[in-house]
This record gives C-alpha cells, structure tokens and sequence, in this order.
C-alpha cells in the first residue's frame, strides 16, 4: 500500500493540500468525510493522481476492493505511463478475485519495468490462482534466484507443480531454501515436503515465547498453509475451518492475509455451487 505520508510529500509546500486534510480525517475515524473530501479535488481536478490514489488507499483500508480498482482505474486513465498504477491496481484486482486481470496489471508493470521481474512473487499467486501453473513455477523458480531463503516460495512452486502434474513429483521436486527464521516456516516446508503433520504446523505456531503480535502472526501463517494443504490434499471442510481461523482470529497487515481471504473465499462460493471467479 502507498504510504499516506509519501502521497502528501508529493505536492510542493505551498499547494493547498486536500491529501493532508482527507489523511487526517482518515486517521480521526472520519472515513466518510475523509473520501468526500478526496472527491471533491478530484472532482476539480479529474488528473490529480495523487488523490485518486490515496483514495485507493483508504478504499483498500475499508476492504472496499472494487472501489479502490476504481479509483485506480481513474488514476490510470490520467496518467497511463505511470508503472506503479499497474502494479497497485494488481494487487487490488487479486483482492477482488480478477485474477486475469490482476495478471494483465503485473504483467504490464513488468514490461515497464523489467528489473523488477525476478522478485515479483505477487504475480507468481496470481498465476496459481488464475490456472496459470506453469507461468507460476516459473516466476517462483526465478524468485529463489532473488531471495534463497523463504520457505513460502518454495511451497507455491511445489503447489504450481502439484497442479500441472501431481504431488509427489512436486514433493520431489521442492526448491531447497536456506534457513527461514519465521516460526512456523521449517514446520510448513516440512508439510508440503511430505515429512510433517498439520498438526507438527500447529504445534509449532504454539510453542515457546513469543509477543503477542509474533504470536499472532505464527498462528496466522500456520492456519493459512495449514488450511490450503488441506484444500490441496482433498478436504475442503478442514480447509474453510483454518482458513476461516486466519482470516477471522488472527487477522495481520500483509498482503498474505488477502491470499488467505480470496482463498477462503473461493472455497466457500464452491462449496455453496457458485460460479468462482
């Protein structure tokens, strides 16, 4: 998410400033009045980017997905050449279960800025969400050449390959990843491995000291891979339950915990015979 503090920086001193005034009503509780302000300048102004994307912003904030894509949309259309618009809007449009588009976004991000291809592991759970295992496996086995050591990689290209051919291929072939320090993460790379249980995962999540914010998160990630093995391995039923206890228990600021809603979300639009995304 762009940084409210980073979109005001963006205007010179003496510019009369409705993001300062609408950041602060944002963050006073006053939601409504802070967008209605934002509306207005652009309103006045239809090319004020900046506006249009910290309204994007606190629409994200509200988990007003659709809203934000618009807002974005708006911001695009005034100023087309702008790479960090593309990737925003991605990322929105995954959160609203777009996953073609949400690719169509990373993927026209990338071509305008090409550097930033090998690390884009957003665009590889797009690809895995949107049927497109083997763009997927790709962007993750170019990730591991960026950063060697994150378990979570390694589990999403062992999901791209269990869907394109099958699990224990996928097993076999899992990327070997330096130490991840993150508790539960050894316990994930084991599950999907083959050689631990949910419950080692859960376990885990649960043992020795931590913060209470660290604590949270341990049991947020445990739930997330938990749940998705789970779908992964044919039992939706446990999958909802856990996905449902990341999503509504131990809720975290990160872009993970999206993944684990539109997951969630998915499962229970399937299990109710509704047309997924």
């Amino acid at each position: 998410m762009v940084a409210f503090a980073a979109l005001i920086l963006l205007l010179p001193p003496e510019t009369p400033n409705p993001l300062r005034e609408a950041r602060q009503l944002f963050a006073d509780g006053k939601r409504q009045d802070a967008i209605a302000v934002l509306a207005k300048a652009v309103e006045a102004n239809p090319k004020f980017v900046e506006a249009h994307q910290l309204q994007a912003s606190m629409f994200d904030a509200m988990d007003r997905w659709a809203d934000a894509g618009e807002a974005l949309d708006r911001a695009i259309e005034a100023e087309p050449k702008r790479s960090e618009l593309r990737q925003r809007r991605g990322s929105i449009r995954f959160k609203e279960g777009r996953f073609a588009d949400s690719l169509a976004d990373f993927d026209r991000y990338l071509e305008m800025e090409p550097t930033q291809a090998i690390s884009h592991w957003q665009r590889g759970i797009t690809c895995w969400y949107a049927g497109k295992f083997a763009a997927g496996e790709k962007q993750f086995a170019d990730y591991q050449n960026y950063h060697d050591a994150d378990v979570e990689n390694a589990v999403w290209r062992c999901m791209c390959q269990a869907k394109a051919s099958n699990l224990v291929a996928a097993q076999r072939d899992m990327l070997k990843v330096g130490p991840d320090a993150r508790v539960p993460m050894k316990e994930i790379y084991g599950l999907f491995k083959g050689t631990h249980k949910p419950q080692d995962v859960m376990a885990a999540a649960e043992a020795g000291k931590a913060a209470e914010g660290d604590r949270n998160s341990r049991r947020f990630y445990a739930n997330l891979y938990v749940g998705i093995w789970h779908d992964l391995t044919g039992d939706p039923t446990k999958a909802l339950d856990h996905l449902d206890r990341a999503t509504e228990g131990h809720r975290i600021g990160h872009y993970m915990w999206d993944v684990a809603r539109v997951h969630r979300d998915l499962l229970k639009a399937k299990k109710k015979g509704r047309q997924c995304p």
